[in-house]
């Protein structure tokens, strides 16, 4: 079958083919435009040193296009995303429902909005489609809304039971229209956005976003440190309410309250650094804003109690049997899979995916710190997401020492570079504690933002979740969920 005037699709789909057999990973695919004036595709791939933008220019009056997803499979969730967005067809796409935003009876696509205002949207209160038949099947709808404090996600868990042979997901009640609220900004109101994108990686959004608009400026030392050790307590607290919440899901009260506090601890500790317990007003474009407000010594010490009191309670959770058991060959993604999807953060290095973009692709302070070990496990189960999650809390812990050490030992009197901004496109990247994040940048000749696209790594993630449940049962789903570690705000923005 032949796309008129989608010759450009099919470069890029070759060209992606090469790249990815060379062993670079493909990390994202955006879309942009109005199919009445003309769109954009674009494919971002990973490797050592950078992310690489790739782009297809799709004329006016098109809106079909030969979908990249039959073959190349992690592409399944962002053609959705650009369906819904753009409004362009991806032609062949094996299920091309709703994703960010909810359809309107009879197919009509939203429209998501003027520059810097998205338009309102109404919830689609229609059920999900039943995918699995048979005798003695019914269906269990898990959300939006959900007892506990739970982001708004709707799962849709078709069971004849016990086993879980599928789950859907329909996220867009969490949708606020970023991408439309960034066009027309500057780059200093970009980056307050960018920390709101999700809550949970704000430091990590500010970075990959501040990244974009430096195009790999050189940043003074004291800069890069600072983002660093509020990268790193950004990690740590991340990684305490995972296994807070696996805690939680085995019914170990003692053990989640524990954890809980210690996340708290964290939080009140980069409260008092910088005035701000998400880390928000740190990182600005050049640089940032000022310095940590407590003396390194009190840092180090704080750090100290933190990580002794952390351990002890680690220990004594992974020395607990019934935990052992819930957590243990729950919830596997296979290797084979992890790799071909390119999986992200600990979802993936828990099932063999070392990549880390500290390591990888470094910035900042991790340019010239001993690069972070990178745990990585191959059994691919909640056991082994957690492992990796406890590793990276202590290596986060080292990071975090020495960037307060190099920081007292370095010139802290400049600590932004000026910037000359550039009309232009641009890419920027930060590991978060879920995985990579990336900013897809394009700045106007009037120094405002015309475009900008974040890609998390719980956008990439949480397509796998679904693959996850081969021999699990119902009890098992909060554990799958919680070892996932992801956020639906950064999912569906």
């Amino acid at each position: 079958m032949r796309w008129p005037g989608t010759e450009q699709v099919t470069a890029l789909a070759e060209e992606l083919d090469q790249r990815i057999a060379g062993g670079q990973r493909f990390a994202a695919l955006l879309g942009r435009g109005n199919p009445a004036t003309g769109t954009v595709l674009s494919a971002l791939v990973a490797h050592d040193g950078g992310v690489t933008p790739l782009s297809a220019q799709l004329p006016a009056g098109v809106t079909h296009y030969p979908s990249l997803t039959p073959q190349l499979p992690a592409a399944f969730w962002y053609e959705r995303l650009i369906h819904d967005l753009v409004g362009l067809v991806p032609d062949g796409h094996p299920r091309l429902d709703p994703l960010v935003l909810p359809h309107r009876e009879g197919g009509e696509l939203p429209h998501p909005g003027a520059a810097g205002r998205p338009a309102r949207i109404e919830p689609d209160e229609r059920a999900l489609p039943v995918e699995v038949h048979g005798p003695g099947l019914f269906t269990i709808p898990h959300g939006p809304v959900r007892s506990g404090v739970f982001e708004s996600v709707e799962y849709l868990v078709e069971t004849p039971g016990e086993d879980i042979p599928h789950v859907r997901i329909r996220p867009h009640a969490k949708h606020r229209g970023l991408q439309k609220r960034f066009e027309g900004l500057d780059v200093d109101d970009g980056v307050l956005l960018a920390e709101r994108v999700e809550g949970v990686a704000s430091v990590a959004h500010a970075l990959a976003f501040a990244h974009a608009v430096e195009r790999r400026a050189p940043l003074p030392q004291a800069a890069g440190l600072v983002r660093a050790l509020h990268a790193e307590c950004e990690r740590i607290a991340n990684h305490l309410d995972v296994l807070g919440k696996l805690a939680d899901a085995a019914g170990l009260a003692v053990a989640a309250a524990r954890f809980g506090l210690h996340k708290e601890r964290v939080l009140r500790l980069v409260g008092a650094l910088c005035g701000s317990r998400f880390g928000r007003g740190v990182v600005v474009p050049g640089g940032v804003s000022g310095l940590p407000r407590l003396p390194a010594d009190a840092v180090s010490n704080e750090l100290d109690r933190l990580q002794r009191g952390i351990d002890g309670d680690v220990r004594a959770l992974c020395d607990t049997p019934s935990f052992l058991d819930r957590v243990r060959t729950t919830g596997p993604l296979a290797p084979d899979l992890a790799a071909a999807h390119g999986a992200l953060g600990p979802v993936g290095r828990g099932s063999g995916c070392a990549d880390d973009a500290r390591v990888t692709r470094p910035y900042d302070a991790y340019r010239w710190l001993a690069p972070p070990l990178v745990p990585v496990r191959r059994a691919g189960d909640a056991q082994a997401r957690m492992q990796v999650r406890i590793a990276e809390i202590e290596t986060s812990f080292h990071l975090a020492h020495h960037a307060v050490g190099d920081l007292a030992d370095c010139d802290t009197d400049t600590l932004a570079t000026e910037l000359e901004l550039s009309a232009g496109r641009s890419v920027g990247w930060a590991e978060a504690p879920q995985g990579e994040v990336v900013y897809l940048l394009e700045i106007g000749a009037d120094g405002r933002i015309c475009y900008c696209a974040p890609r998390s790594a719980s956008l990439h993630n949480l397509v796998l979740f679904p693959a996850t449940f081969v021999g699990d049962i119902l009890t098992d789903f909060p554990f799958n969920e919680a070892s996932f570690g992801l956020s639906i705000a950064g999912v569906v923005m």
